[in-house]
């Protein structure tokens, strides 16, 4: 009474897709194109189990090629992750600082301008003389709101007699030198 029932003919089993493959795969691409390491770990991971499973299943499964696939892809993800993008940060860090760096000296040289044109405005409205050197109250009312200009790096302004250019205390945040060409 142990009947065996042969199997229908022409209806064999059609292998499928693994899932893992498949995943493995998709990671791979996100990988590469947005979510870095956060995809490309979880996609290799997927990858090498998919592979596994393959093997293991004797043919009920397939997408070796889709599991090499996603290897392949996030391997590609984690090397980005690791040495590329580090390497554009090591490049382009440096040039944001000194962006930041001229930046601030062009504000600052702005302000010396500013405090230089409210020196002279003040010396012509009261009649003084080259020597003679105004306070920071006394050039307030030809700055815009009333507010004598500040450092952008923290620097302290000297403002001088009149006819002496005003500096800032950090290095290299100082007026241009006219020529004598320029003058004359």
């Amino acid at each position: 009474m142990n009947e065996t029932i042969p199997p229908l003919p022409g209806n064999a089993p059609q292998p499928k897709n693994s899932a893992l493959a498949i995943w493995s795969l998709v990671l791979g691409i996100l990988s590469l194109s947005c979510f870095s390491i956060f995809s490309a770990i979880p996609g290799v991971i997927c990858g090498h189990k998919a592979l596994s499973r393959i093997k293991q299943s004797g043919g009920a499964l397939t997408g070796q090629g889709l599991a090499i696939a996603g290897l392949v892809t996030g391997y590609l993800g984690i090397l980005w992750a690791v040495v590329v993008i580090p390497m554009m940060l090591a490049i382009a860090i440096p040039n944001f600082v000194k962006a930041r760096d001229v930046s601030m000296q062009n504000a600052c040289i702005n302000n010396l301008h500013q405090i230089d044109a409210a020196k002279q405005q003040w010396a012509l409205e009261n009649g003084k003389k080259p020597g003679d050197v105004p306070t920071a109250e006394d050039l307030k009312p030809f700055f815009k709101n009333g507010v004598f200009p500040t450092c952008p790096a923290g620097g302290t302004y000297t403002i001088g007699a009149v006819s002496n250019a005003p500096t800032c205390s950090v290095p290299g945040h100082k007026l241009p030198q006219l020529t004598d060409e320029l003058v004359h």
